[in-house]
């Protein structure tokens, strides 16, 4: 399993619209294959800066899902809301 880390950074005023259309990108994740789990969660000193925690059965899963036509449309919505790129780290769990 691996876990995806979101970062990103909404625009003053567009939190509404945002939470709208990002609820639509994480109920098509839910249903692509390799899903396992999300939560997201905001900064609590800046309400606008969000991230978003998934798991996943596997980095190929991820890299399907991240890649697909169907994220990339989703994303087309979303990405005039952001006034910052999004970030994504791929993180493991380490082995000591």
């Amino acid at each position: 399993m691996i876990r995806v880390l979101i970062e990103r950074h909404i625009a003053e005023t567009l939190e509404e619209a945002y939470e709208e259309r990002s609820r639509k990108v994480l109920q098509q994740a839910v249903s692509a294959p390799g899903f396992i789990s999300g939560e997201t969660l905001a900064d609590s000193h800046d309400p606008n800066h969000r991230f978003t925690l998934a798991n996943w059965r596997s980095e190929a899963d991820w890299d399907r899902w991240f890649h697909s036509d169907e994220r990339r449309e989703l994303m087309l919505e979303l990405i005039p809301m952001m006034d910052e790129d999004e970030h994504i780290t791929v993180l493991e769990q380490s082995v000591f």
